[in-house]
């Protein structure tokens, strides 16, 4: 597919028009997007290869794989093909890569002799053998994202390779928030998103750029039309409540939560999965229900998702489950649950899980004044090698001084505490800790009669998880 004299000539007058053709070039796959990617795969792989990139932008990476590997079959010796189906298994933004099945599917590559038939194209196949190249897993991805960015600036009518660029510095830092770095992939993927607005890709790394409290008022636009540009993209559906959950827009991330779930399941049938009723997106959506009090929907969500852990269930459930059951009673104050949803303690698996669960059942008791079962919970509230578990510590240990009475121990550890999670990255979606630090230092304050303080600790509170329902406490004691 080349690009006629007329088309090349019109793109000096576009500046960075999308791909080497005008805007009515764009090919558009029903439900996933619009884009131009011209490449020398022969007719019958046109559809499921644009299929695949397009699942690409929206983190659809099983089936994108399956497209690409459609388009193999239609074209062995197409190379993009392959380099789509290496492409599936890196999940920049998840700190995974599955470098065994990227390696299997270059190797296939080569097996059959394909080749880029341009310049171009071979632009892509380095950059994705850099990605799966030699080095840490940072070496790679540093190596991948310098490959991008010189194919994005030798072919600046390339929307694709500006695109994944985008997303390759995103990754660059393996899901650590950096928004110096978001902020430079966010100007590369803006010009993109308004030249051609229905592109997945854009709107997509637009929103994982500005996904925080402070910024999310820059992603709005993006995720206001995402949902539109992918409706059978499960992942599109749920990464526009990023931006309304760092807004506080609970009821836009339960029906879009919603539409993601039953997007998803609907796939997960053809595969013979189950519903997801203890994953990702299920969990934001029970987030949001109990942020506005909608207790019926929540419990319902809740007795599903113990039900599946508690008979054939993943690690990622078990994880979920534990999530979404301390949010329940720690965001709502449902001290007296803990024995609702609880589970066979020593089948949890080693990490966070029996933390939180352990941390979950501990301040509940302090917070109803049963000092010694909070205490039960004690031996598990350890330090693990994950980045929360001292504050998490610290704010137990800090909670159970003030309710035993040294209150200015107790206060001195908790802001302690609050200014370890001040000093990190602002985070997305439900708060990791359950409890806030913020949140229960303001907490402390008010039971210990220091209410100014506490006003301005419910200020940064609010500033890091806007429009929470135990911050309207705050609105209150400020109006007494």
């Amino acid at each position: 597919m080349k690009c006629t004299l007329f088309a090349v000539l019109t793109a000096f007058l576009i500046i960075l028009s999308p791909g080497c053709s005008p805007e009515s070039s764009l090919t558009h796959v029903d439900g996933l997007g619009s884009i131009d990617f011209p490449n020398s795969g022969n007719e019958d792989a046109q559809e499921p290869f644009y299929r695949g990139v397009l699942l690409l932008h929206s983190f659809e990476f099983t089936p994108a794989g399956e497209a690409f590997q459609e388009a193999q079959q239609a074209d062995p010796t197409f190379a993009l093909a392959y380099w789509g189906e290496a492409m599936s298994y890196n999940f920049p933004l998840w700190q995974q890569k599955d470098v065994n099945a990227g390696l299997a599917a270059l190797a296939r590559m080569d097996s059959v002799g394909a080749l880029g038939a341009t310049d171009r194209e071979n632009g892509y196949l380095e950059a994705v053998r850099a990605l799966y190249g030699e080095g840490s897993k940072e070496d790679q991805d540093l190596a991948y994202m310098n490959q991008m960015q010189a194919l994005s600036e030798s072919n600046p009518y390339d929307d694709e390779a500006r695109a994944f660029y985008s997303l390759s510095v995103l990754g660059s830092t393996d899901g650590n928030r950096d928004f110096d770095v978001y902020e430079r992939a966010a100007s590369i993927a803006k010009p993109l998103f308004e030249r051609n607005p229905n592109h997945p890709g854009a709107a997509h790394y637009l929103i994982h750029s500005y996904d925080d409290p402070e910024h999310a008022h820059l992603g709005l636009e993006a995720a206001n039309a995402y949902s539109d540009i992918a409706p059978g993209a499960a992942h599109a559906q749920h990464m526009t409540t990023h931006i309304f959950l760092a807004q506080g827009n609970w009821r836009r991330v339960i029906d879009n939560n919603i539409r993601a779930m039953n997007v998803s399941d609907e796939q997960g049938a053809l595969r013979g999965r189950p519903p997801g009723v203890c994953g990702h997106y299920s969990s934001w959506r029970h987030y949001g229900h109990l942020q506005l009090g909608e207790m019926d929907e929540a419990e319902a969500m809740m007795d599903a998702c113990h039900e599946r852990v508690m008979q054939d269930h993943t690690r990622s459930e078990w994880f979920y489950f534990v999530g979404m059951r301390a949010h329940h009673i720690l965001s709502r104050e449902m001290f007296d649950t803990t024995e609702r949803w609880m589970v066979d303690f020593s089948s949890l698996p080693e990490g966070e899980s029996p933390l939180f669960v352990a941390f979950t059942n501990a301040l509940a008791h302090l917070k109803s004044g049963r000092v010694e079962e909070a205490n039960e919970w004690a031996p598990w509230i350890t330090v693990g090698d994950f980045p929360p578990a001292q504050m998490v510590v610290s704010m137990f240990e800090g909670y159970r001084d003030v309710v035993a009475g040294n209150v200015e121990q107790g206060l001195a550890t908790l802001r302690q505490a609050a200014a370890q999670e001040a000093s990190l990255p602002l985070e997305f979606g439900p708060p990791r800790i359950p409890k806030p630090t913020h949140e229960l230092l303001a907490e402390a304050l008010v039971e210990t009669g220091n209410v100014a303080e506490a006003m301005d600790v419910y200020s940064v509170a609010e500033s890091r998880t806007p429009g929470r329902w135990v911050l309207g406490k705050a609105a209150d004691l400020n109006q007494e």
